[in-house]
């Protein structure tokens, strides 16, 4: 555990898929104001952008959300259609081996848990030994995008469906200050109940020709953008439809474990309009996580004299 002089400071990493890339900026703030984090806990993407942070990495982190184009996103999305998930995850599992490859948790100089989910069970497993980049793979594996990831015998996936936003896990940890970044701040939050909606006929989608017509090549990567972005006539594609279903799920089971276990401080980026793919407005995501912590420094320096005094 680093020595600071001050009190532990805790800080949960929430998932949210192309939303975290507002981590890196949080993360950059905190760093910048002296407030560096003593303990880490992370789910899915929040698990990755904590990783970064606790082995140097986060520069790089950034240096590669920010190259990302829509092209370039294709080109580490390597489909199977055969296996349990929509993507093997091969390609990025080659970055994240190059980058962190050599750490194990428990080598760390701050403690950092990564959170995932067990299958069949519903356990909340907590990753906080061995191989990094194993606890990382499990941590994300949104099911039906991702194949599941075994791990001491348990097939582990997306631990946002048993705990969104970890503060839990710092508390356990011993952190007195825990900050909670909320990336669903404001995308879910005017949920409502809708009465009377008339069910009408589904409109009928015209065939697109795309699929049948021109290269194998043209067709695979047309019907690839259409699952994942969906058509252009408004009607969601299946990855979307996935993400969206589990992001809703987190959402509400965000909201009750923060409610009978509030942090400290809550850092609640304006990440409304982001959709859950929009990986290539990195730049956008980590400026809007700057703003948002900025804003709570103060508040997080308070907290810290007064449990200093």
């Amino acid at each position: 555990m680093v020595s600071t002089g001050r009190p532990t400071i805790g800080i949960a990493l929430g998932g949210g898929a192309a939303r975290g890339w507002a981590h890196i900026g949080v993360l950059k703030s905190l760093i910048a104001a002296g407030l560096e984090p003593d303990i880490v806990a992370g789910t899915s993407i929040g698990a990755v952008a904590g990783a970064c942070y606790i082995t140097g990495r986060l520069d790089a982190l950034e240096n590669f959300a920010c190259a990302l184009t829509r092209r370039r996103l294709f080109g580490f999305l390597d489909i199977n259609f055969a296996g349990s998930g929509l993507i093997t995850g091969q390609r990025l599992n080659e970055r994240l081996e190059h980058h962190l490859r050599d750490f194990t948790i428990e080598q760390m100089e701050r403690k950092f848990v990564a959170v995932a989910t067990e299958l069949g069970t519903g356990h909340e497993v907590w990753l906080n030994k061995g191989s990094l980049v194993n606890a990382l793979q499990a941590s994300f594996a949104l099911p039906g995008i991702f194949r599941p990831v075994q791990i001491n015998g348990r097939w582990l996936i997306d631990g946002a469906l048993v705990n969104p936003i970890p503060v839990s896990v710092c508390r356990a940890l011993g952190a007195r200050i825990v900050i909670a970044v909320n990336l669903s701040n404001d995308v879910f939050s005017k949920g409502a109940v809708i009465h009377d909606q008339e069910a009408l006929p589904e409109p009928s989608l015209a065939t697109d020709g795309a699929e049948l017509v021109g290269s194998n090549g043209r067709a695979a990567v047309h019907l690839l953008h259409r699952q994942i972005f969906g058509r252009s006539n408004g009607a969601p594609g299946m990855s979307a439809v996935m993400m969206d279903a589990i992001h809703i799920t987190q959402d509400r089971i965000a909201r009750s474990r923060l409610a009978g276990d509030p942090p400290d401080i809550t850092i609640g980026p304006k990440l409304g309009d982001f959709g859950l793919f929009d990986f290539h407005r990195a730049y956008e995501a980590i400026e809007l996580g700057e703003r948002a912590a900025e804003k709570q420094i103060d508040e997080i320096k308070a907290a810290v004299r007064a449990l200093a005094a």
